[in-house]
């Protein structure tokens, strides 16, 4: 039902809007003068209640009307602005017409984002560019329909993150993977950037789900991160090889280039590419420069490779010293394990793997490792069933492995059901005095007891 001038007067002089509106009145900054200003504010008090009723087609003029004239009247112009054109847009059956809403709904956006600094002062909580942006983003890509422009999304995303990082919302991280995505099916050459984007959003993700304090935002961020991994996973690139020869040709380029070589060092380790020619290149060339944990032990995967054990274990060393991290140390250990492994020399490799244990307790690998040593190399006593039992100790750590790491499960089951074709027979222990849920010694570098079973 409309409301006559005389009633919604009355209603205007007694709303919150018409305390704003006097100082608006007094200094003519944002309702204008005289009949200007009543003529807004009737228009406001028009659309907010069409709003509040969600009768959004009839709230599109008077709202029109202030968004045109009065700019920063009011915060809702913009925030009820964009509800009032994204309903329009859905509803109409008229390309044409969508066209123009869309449109319309880019110049909020803009709009809010020119006047930003005189709305912050209306509000509590400021509005921030970044933010803006992102949702203009959002709303591009859900409502352009056949005139999308990927170049022009891309820039738009990709100046909100930059300006937000990890203070930006969920969907604008997931929207830069969309984007970025749709520009790499779009253009062969945007596969480094792709990479690299996902690295910058990936992390901003981490970020802000380990600053998130509500189970609500937590669980979208969760969500956004899965959605983010997938569009990387699924866009082919996520391969060493891809990755080899993206970076082989411009890591020997940019050899003096330090930033970039520890981009390409990151990559390669964060995807598990450490067998990569290009990572040894990148890893050898930064350390000249500027010798850190992770060119180190860049070096030391390259003389593993290249069958320089020594040169190999003397990296590894300096990575450990140098790691600041503990999930770092751990890797590097746990590497430098695997190297002394090879070269039989067993006692000290176990040593290795408990060391990587104690700086990560949570990781399987280092415990499959000495499980592994163990079983190269049972022999201890005269007494072969004896020396079988040294294979209970392997399973032992095993089983341990599965314990604090569920990922390795597959791994350790595999191991376990083939080393336990190795375990004593029961009549040969029971020459020896020993039966099952005794405790045995296994003795020399193991030094290990276990329980017959």
């Amino acid at each position: 039902m409309k409301m006559n001038w005389f009633t919604m007067l009355v209603a205007i002089s007694l709303s919150p809007i018409s305390v704003f509106a006097q100082k608006g009145v007094e200094d003519g900054s944002r309702f204008g003068h005289g009949e200007d200003s009543i003529r807004c504010l009737q228009n406001i008090s028009i659309y907010t209640k069409y709003v509040k009723t969600n009768n959004l087609k009839d709230a599109y003029t008077p709202w029109k009307a202030v968004f045109t004239e009065a700019p920063w009247a009011q915060t809702g112009i913009y925030t009820n602005g964009a509800k009032i054109l994204r309903a329009l847009i859905a509803e109409s059956k008229d390309e044409a017409q969508q066209k123009v809403y869309v449109d319309e709904l880019m110049a909020v956006h803009d709009q809010c984002i020119n006047y930003l600094d005189k709305l912050n002062t209306l509000v509590k909580t400021p509005r921030t560019k970044g933010a803006i942006l992102g949702m203009k983003t959002h709303d591009y890509i859900i409502f352009t329909g056949r005139d999308f422009d990927v170049n022009k999304a891309y820039e738009m995303g990709k100046e909100a993150i930059g300006l937000e990082k990890a203070n930006s919302n969920y969907f604008m991280l997931q929207d830069m993977m969309d984007i970025s995505l749709r520009k790499l099916k779009a253009d062969e050459n945007h596969k480094e950037q792709f990479i690299q984007d996902y690295l910058t959003v990936s992390e901003y993700a981490d970020a802000a789900f380990k600053a998130a304090t509500n189970e609500r935002d937590k669980k979208l961020l969760k969500t956004a991160k899965d959605i983010i991994d997938a569009y990387f996973i699924n866009s082919g690139t996520a391969t060493c090889e891809n990755l080899q020869a993206i970076y082989g040709p411009k890591v020997e380029q940019n050899k003096t280039n330090l930033e970039y070589l520890k981009q390409v060092i990151s990559v390669m380790q964060m995807l598990k590419c450490t067998n990569e020619d290009v990572y040894f290149a990148a890893s050898e060339a930064a350390h000249a420069i500027e010798p850190t944990s992770e060119t180190a032990a860049g070096c030391g995967y390259m003389c593993y490779k290249k069958g320089d054990m020594d040169k190999s274990m003397l990296y590894f060393n300096e990575a450990i010293e140098r790691a600041q991290d503990n999930g770092k140390k751990a890797d590097y250990y746990y590497n430098a394990a695997i190297v002394l492994f090879s070269q039989k020399q067993l006692a000290r490799a176990k040593q290795y793997a408990l060391e990587s244990i104690q700086a990560n307790g949570n990781n399987g690998k280092p415990y499959i490792l000495i499980a592994q040593m163990y079983a190269s190399n049972p022999t201890w006593n005269d007494e072969q069933a004896l020396n079988q039992c040294t294979y209970f100790a392997v399973i032992d750590k095993l089983q341990k492995a599965k314990s604090v790491d569920p990922s390795v499960t597959e791994e350790a089951d595999k191991l376990i059901h083939t080393y336990t074709a190795h375990t004593p027979k029961d009549k040969d222990l029971f020459f020896l005095g020993l039966k099952e849920g005794d405790i045995v010694t296994i003795n020399g570098w193991i030094d290990e007891k276990t329980i017959i079973r």
